[in-house]
């Protein structure tokens, strides 16, 4: 197979809090992220997002590049409490205008709008009443959110993503017994308490999901979307393929996420490793939380590699060396194999072979050089891209459900921890002036998407 599908989803992706900027116009309420970024030694640089990538204001520039770059699909996030500054009662509808004009110059370009409803930006209010996931009200909370939304904007919005990457927002944003990188920041005294954060991401996923078909008034397509780990056996030997489906249910990210959220149980061996630390659930709750899935929306960087071993386990995750190929993060090593065998092993572990799958977030921050005439030069973030998207040729042409793919970003923005240091986008942004300037891959990711294949 040299080219993908002709309906296949060609995109791009961004999130509220690393672009948008106006973090305190129109009646918008102060995030866990705006308090975090603004304490010292937290942040690197000292950068915040109160500005980011003013994508606020230069809405009609930014999908205009949109257009020019030629993707049909944008994924982007809404901020919680832009729409509800306290994060639960009054709706503010200054807010949900900004939204509004998004998705009309989206469709009036014919661009097909995707949007998350959660990316980490909860609102600070919830944070100072109840500790945010610390509590269950809070995904009482998100759900009363997912309707007001929806109810919104549900007319011109049919592509609907609950929560992106529940792992980083807990795990990252809750320290058991230090200070986690990540907002909201607090440190826990146990593991359970951390792993029961967790559980009330899922949940408030499910209600999220219950609620979106509740109120939207078109049918409309629900996902989550997960960073879930790939393994990629060492040698596609039988078994070592084996080895990489036992990982992928047996570690204990994907079993206590990813595996409950697509069958209603946590990983039996999950479980087993957890012990006492595994989290509360309440009657009903398991259901709650395996909603169906029109999708599911895969974030993939990197991955691992994993060869059969004779251990009660079956297999060994095998360490990368210290000069193992990686782009300009220190966790974002080169492993484009692991766009396929994550997207396999939704079939081939989880028994979901036909659920289909969309590349949700695929990307690198690369050390951009500057060009005689100013332009960008990111060869880095082609060549990475080049080898992921022939993983995904892969997988189509094998017969798994992969629709879409979205690149990570579709401009450099704040990126979280790491402030204004690493750059992600297919478009440079000048953080002085906001000046927007379309790199190397800005062109290359065109003739993918206008030739539909690898270029």
């Amino acid at each position: 197979m040299s080219s993908f599908p002709r309906n296949f989803w060609w995109g791009a992706a961004t999130a509220a809090y690393q672009v948008e900027g106006a973090a305190a116009e129109d009646g918008r309420g102060p995030s866990v992220w705006d308090t975090f970024s603004r304490t010292p030694g937290r942040v690197m640089g000292g950068d915040t997002g109160d500005i980011a990538c003013d994508h606020y204001h230069r809405l009609e520039e930014d999908v205009g590049l949109m257009a020019e770059l030629g993707i049909g699909h944008y994924r982007f996030s809404i901020s919680w409490p832009r729409v509800m500054p306290d994060g639960r009662g009054a709706v503010n509808e200054r807010g949900v205008d900004f939204y509004r004009r998004l998705v009309d110059l989206l469709l009036r370009h014919g661009i097909v709008p995707h949007a998350t409803l959660f990316h980490w930006d909860s609102p600070q209010a919830l944070e100072d009443r109840y500790g945010s996931w610390r509590s269950r009200e809070m995904a009482k909370d998100f759900a009363e959110y997912c309707s007001a939304v929806v109810g919104r904007l549900g007319d011109r919005v049919t592509h609907w993503m609950t929560i992106n990457e529940i792992r980083c927002f807990t795990h990252m944003g809750y320290g058991v017994n230090e200070l986690p990188p990540h907002a909201p920041g607090t440190v826990l005294p146990s593991r359970k308490e951390l792993l029961q954060t967790v559980h009330h991401a899922l949940l408030a996923h499910g209600l999220g999901c219950q609620a979106i078909r509740a109120v939207s008034p078109a049918p409309c397509h629900v996902s989550l979307v997960d960073n879930f780990d790939a393994y990629v056996p060492v040698i596609e030997t039988p078994e070592h393929i084996d080895a990489a489906r036992r990982a992928f249910v047996g570690e204990h990210l994907n079993g206590c996420i990813l595996v409950p959220a697509l069958t209603g149980s946590y990983g039996a061996r999950a479980l087993e490793e957890l012990g006492p630390d595994a989290p509360d659930i309440l009657p009903g709750d398991m259901q709650t939380i395996a909603q169906p899935l029109d999708a599911l929306g895969f974030n993939v960087y990197t991955g691992h590699y994993v060869r059969a071993a004779d251990n009660p386990r079956g297999y060994e995750v095998l360490p990368l060396p210290e000069n193992y190929p990686r782009m300009h993060m220190p966790w974002l090593h080169l492993l484009p194999e692991a766009l396929y065998w994550g997207a396999r092993l939704i079939g081939d572990a989880l028994r979901k072979p036909a659920l289909p799958v969309f590349i949700s977030e695929n990307g690198c921050a690369c050390e951009d050089a500057r060009g005689p005439g100013g332009e960008i030069i990111d060869l880095g973030r082609i060549l990475y891209g080049r080898a992921y998207l022939r993983s995904a040729l892969r997988a189509v042409a094998d017969g798994i459900p992969l629709i879409g793919y979205f690149h990570w970003s579709l401009m450099d923005n704040f990126e979280w921890a790491w402030g204004y240091s690493r750059r992600f986008g297919l478009i440079y942004v000048d953080y002085a002036t906001g000046a927007r300037v379309p790199k190397q891959s800005f062109r290359w990711y065109h003739n993918v998407i206008r030739s539909n294949r690898v270029v």
